[in-house]
């Protein structure tokens, strides 16, 4: 079942509950879902590596909303966007904890060769496609960085 197939029937199950924050994030995606498909002109599916990256990006946008709510004292928005997060984060593959991706990216530096913070481009690319959905950039980013210092 494709991603937006899944997403129309949670809005279905959202609104015969009346959860109206699941009901908002579940909307988010579907609006996002329809740009994507329709920006890049053509008429066919979105692929699943696509979908992942879109889904993380809703999710880190929702996040960072409600670090800054926080900070500015305002629980009463913060709390909504990190429900917005639970919902969508149902619809992403499992995130490894940070020693399995720590164990993934030095897999990759000893088969490469990499040393130094000059090769980390290189590394992190070679993370970033193996790893896919499955880790964000940013804990990506701090692993490979510790590893080559």
């Amino acid at each position: 079942m494709s991603l937006q197939a899944k997403i129309m029937d949670e809005i279905k199950t959202a609104m015969k509950a009346k959860d109206t924050v699941a009901l908002e994030a579940l909307r988010a995606v579907k609006s996002e879902l329809l740009l994507a498909s329709t920006a890049s002109g053509s008429k066919e599916e979105l692929k699943e590596d696509e979908e992942i990256k879109l889904l993380q990006r809703l999710v880190k946008t929702r996040k960072e909303s409600a670090r800054i709510f926080t900070e500015q004292n305002r629980p009463d928005l913060a709390e909504p966007e990190l429900a917005q997060v639970a919902v969508i984060e149902k619809f992403l593959p499992a995130q490894l904890s940070e020693a399995e991706v720590e164990a993934v990216i030095a897999k990759i530096i000893a088969e490469t060769g990499a040393s130094g913070i000059a090769s980390m481009g290189k590394v992190m690319g070679l993370a970033s496609a193996q790893l896919g959905g499955t880790a964000e950039g940013k804990t990506i980013s701090t692993i490979v960085k510790k590893l080559l210092s």
